[in-house]
């Protein structure tokens, strides 16, 4: 089965609203083993919501449609499923009821553009949990052209306010998409997160994995470049059974760390700081930085870690190079040099108490004092596991500058506590 997402909001097009429900969505109906190759936003017109939606029921099995079933004239998300099944909307006296409920038991007058949540396309059933004011509709859709898919075909109009399309999704769409499909699956992925090495070089690498994934068509491979997080490496698999998919994540996980080797740093949600923390935290050593341009960023991410407090003493934001001079001991001159950001992190090692103590020092925009090119960053650790200090050119805007530059100097730190 082949499950479609449109959310419905002229907002969404305008960028005044992310759409994190079509997400959401797309992460359950994976987790069900479901389909989903196609997701759509539409404005709040409602001769082109029904264009979307004849377009998406055209190559998919079900649609759901969510956003546009409130009490206001641009609700208009139970109107366009209506002319795309041919029907009437229908006043429905249970659904007025549930809504006149609502407001009574909160001791509000309910106004009566609120019924207009009552109109329900004839042929639909109404959706058992309604946290809000507005119905969840399931709609059996017969395509007025003859569609190939014919009476299996159908539309779930969920709200778009967040916590009613939940527990709708969860409560009856999910298993209903189930039931429909007769079968029974599951997809799951696990990511390979990484740092070192660019997206093209990955690729590169892995072509020939990949040519031969194609040809057996599962599991899959995706990248992803995420900043901060790291370069991606998602593995898909889709299985019978959850023992099953978690086998063939691991044998392809086995594969890709063999052909990666050291850049991989670690698995789905867990961060370099994270498993920096836990490195540090196995080895029984605390830290320290010293921060110029990051300033206050790389501590602020180690913080970040539940635990942290083990590990983490503390952080200095050298940013002025008087504070380098005056607080760190680095000597008087030119403050974006490997030298420079060496005695930073002796300093900042010395001044905490830290065993191991980290610094970042460089070029975030144009610097004529150093006559340096933006992206011009100073690395360095010092302490028990050794001394480095190295230089790096780093792309992006300011803010990408500061994030490479955390997220490269933690990476260093845990190649040198590597078995």
């Amino acid at each position: 089965m082949r499950v479609e997402v449109v959310a419905v909001g002229t907002e969404l097009l305008l960028g005044q609203i992310v759409d994190t429900n079509s997400s959401w969505i797309g992460e359950q109906l994976a987790r069900a083993g479901i389909d989903s190759h196609h997701q759509t936003k539409v404005g709040d017109n409602p001769d082109r919501i029904v264009e979307v939606l004849r377009i998406a029921l055209g190559r998919s099995d079900a649609v759901i449609c969510c956003g546009g079933l409130g009490p206001t004239q641009d609700d208009v998300t139970r109107d366009a499923i209506a002319t795309v099944m041919g029907a009437e909307c229908e006043y429905d006296d249970v659904v007025a009821g549930r809504i006149r409920q609502m407001f009574t038991s909160r001791g509000r007058t309910m106004p009566e553009n609120n019924l207009r949540q009552a109109m329900v396309p004839v042929g639909a059933s109404i959706i058992p949990q309604q946290p809000g004011t507005a119905p969840g509709l399931i709609c059996p859709v017969v395509m007025s052209d003859g569609g190939s898919r014919g009476e299996s075909q159908v539309i779930y109009a969920v709200p778009g306010v967040p916590y009613e399309m939940k527990e709708m999704i969860l409560g009856t769409v999910i298993a209903d998409l189930r039931a429909r499909s007769g079968e029974s699956a599951v997809i799951h992925s696990r990511v390979l997160r990484t740092w070192g090495m660019s997206e093209s070089g990955l690729s590169e690498l892995l072509a020939d994995r990949i040519e031969s994934l194609d040809v057996v068509g599962n599991p899959t491979l995706a990248f992803l470049a995420s900043g901060v997080e790291g370069l991606k490496v998602r593995v898909t698999a889709k299985a019978s059974t959850e023992a099953e998919a978690k086998t063939m994540l691991d044998g392809e996980e086995t594969v890709l760390r063999a052909l990666l080797g050291e850049v991989v740093f670690g698995l789905d949600d867990q961060n370099m700081e994270a498993v920096i923390v836990a490195a540090l935290a196995d080895r029984s050593l605390t830290v320290a930085v010293a921060e110029s341009l990051t300033g206050g960023y790389l501590a602020g991410r180690l913080c970040a870690v539940p635990g942290a407090s083990q590990v983490f003493r503390g952080g200095i934001v050298a940013y002025h190079p008087d504070i380098k001079y005056q607080m760190l001991g680095v000597p008087e001159g030119p403050v974006v040099t490997e030298e420079a950001a060496l005695a930073m992190a002796r300093g900042a090692q010395a001044a905490l108490g830290a065993d191991v103590g980290l610094a970042t020092t460089g070029v975030a925009g144009p610097d004529p004092a150093e006559g340096k090119s933006p992206g011009t960053v100073c690395l360095a650790f010092s302490g028990a596991l050794g001394e480095l200090a190295t230089t790096v050119n780093l792309p992006g805007d300011r803010e990408r500058i500061r994030q490479f530059s955390t997220i490269t100097l933690l990476d260093l730190l845990r190649r040198a506590m590597a078995p």
